[in-house]
């Protein structure tokens, strides 16, 4: 492609030069990043974060270089990239490689691709459809504090509830909180027969640390005998008869754990990219809480689990919400999601006839894949899976309209399951 002379390192510069997220993304930066292919090269010269045409030198400070075959740019660079072809992050390693130091590749990874998105053919946008609000109008969520007995440690939780009937407890992903869930809360469809409780973690959103131990002298790191206890415990003490659980991503994972281990407390599991085990190294993760990387790595890092087909202003709006979380919460609860938990030698023992489980998993999620998510519905008799085309890692807040269109025939089911007492 490169080579064909239809894309240049002039006419990137000039889009890069008249995009404000780029032009933000790229403050301080001195140096620059090549896009290589077998049969030519484009790139940025960057000073000061002022960019010029032309590939730097590879090797040169500040520089990096990403290397792939032309039918990988040609894939990564369509309008509407596919699965798994929608991000560099995606790609490292596998399909194309990477020269640089690490620290300056996570400090500019957001500016390079956005630079990315910039080359990219103009694709239909897709609206954020927001109801109509009149100024001083109330949202529907109350929310309050609880106090929760968690390991013998005392917590201060935040939840915000909304809607009646079918008590449904919602876990929020890594590194974020309980705002996710904010559309679901809006929808009369749903309240009117589910009572929504959408809680934070500790140490997530307005779930503060707790007052005693030193917490700021230990790593922080989210076990899964803690985060079981966090569900089950709310559980107890609003005196909830049986609820629904409901997570994504981590929360995804532990409702298969609970579904596991907590029978007695859930009738029923809905798990958002859910699988058995994901693989990964959190060791090398370590960019993630890095004194010389801001929390805007891994804001972008979770706009690449996105559909690029889900509204700008909703996959926006879900990696801000990382942006502005605590700096060592989301590797931390990355122990969990890729040490701690793993149900590959137990999923048959997960009793559906009295915790039904559901799994739903998004076409583009890169992490919970369609095919991790397929694999633990089959080992879990009795489950149900079904696949999100057009939404990725965050369904319920990247692309809420898409996500209930999957999620209501699920809550049917789990509604007459409810009434019928039938667990």
């Amino acid at each position: 492609m490169f080579g064909s002379g239809e894309l240049t390192s002039e006419a990137l510069a000039a889009r890069c030069a008249a995009d404000g997220e780029f032009h933000l993304a790229a403050r301080h930066w001195t140096g620059g990043f090549r896009l290589e292919s077998p049969v030519g090269a484009i790139g940025l010269r960057l000073a000061q974060g002022v960019a010029s045409a032309g590939p730097p030198d590879a090797g040169g400070p500040g520089v990096v270089s990403f290397g792939a075959a032309e039918a990988v740019w040609d894939e990564l660079l369509a309008a509407t990239p596919k699965r798994l072809s929608n991000d560099i992050f995606l790609m490292i390693g596998q399909r194309m490689t990477l020269a640089a130091d690490p620290v300056v590749y996570a400090q500019y990874y957001p500016a390079i691709m956005r630079a990315i998105e910039l080359l990219r053919p103009a694709a239909p946008a897709q609206p954020a459809r927001e109801p109509p609000r009149r100024a001083g109008a109330f949202d529907s969520p109350v929310g309050r504090y609880i106090h929760l007995d968690l390991l013998g440690q005392d917590y201060r939780i935040y939840f915000e509830e909304a809607g009646a009937g079918v008590p449904m407890l919602l876990q929020h992903t890594a590194g974020c909180h309980g705002s996710q869930w904010r559309h679901l809360f809006e929808r009369r469809e749903i309240t009117d027969h589910f009572r929504l409780i959408a809680y934070d973690l500790p140490f997530h959103g307005k779930s503060l640390p707790p007052v005693g131990p030193a917490w700021w002298a230990e790593e922080y790191l989210l076990t899964k005998a803690f985060l079981r206890a966090v569900p089950v415990s709310l559980a107890a003490a609003l005196g909830l008869e049986r609820p629904v659980f409901m997570g994504c991503s981590v929360g995804g994972l532990l409702a298969l754990d609970l579904a596991r281990h907590h029978p007695d407390v859930f009738c029923a599991v809905i798990s958002l990219e859910g699988a058995l085990r994901i693989d990964g190294d959190l060791s090398r993760l370590d960019a993630l809480w890095h004194p010389q990387v801001s929390n805007e790595y891994k804001a972008r890092l979770m706009n690449g689990l996105m559909s690029p087909t889900s509204p700008e202003a909703y996959r926006k709006e879900t990696s801000a919400v990382y942006a502005a979380g605590w700096p060592p919460a989301f590797r931390g609860d990355l122990y969990y999601y890729l040490e701690d938990y793993d149900l590959t030698g137990e999923a048959g023992g997960i009793d559906t006839a009295r915790t039904a489980v559901h799994i739903l998993t998004g076409e583009y999620d890169g992490s919970g894949t369609m095919e991790l998510g397929e694999a633990a519905h089959r080992a879990i008799p009795g489950s149900t899976w079904r696949a999100m085309p057009g939404v990725g890692h965050f369904p319920m807040s990247e692309n809420p309209d898409a996500f209930l269109e999957h999620l209501a025939p699920v809550l049917e089911s789990v509604r007459e399951r409810w009434r019928a007492g039938s667990y």
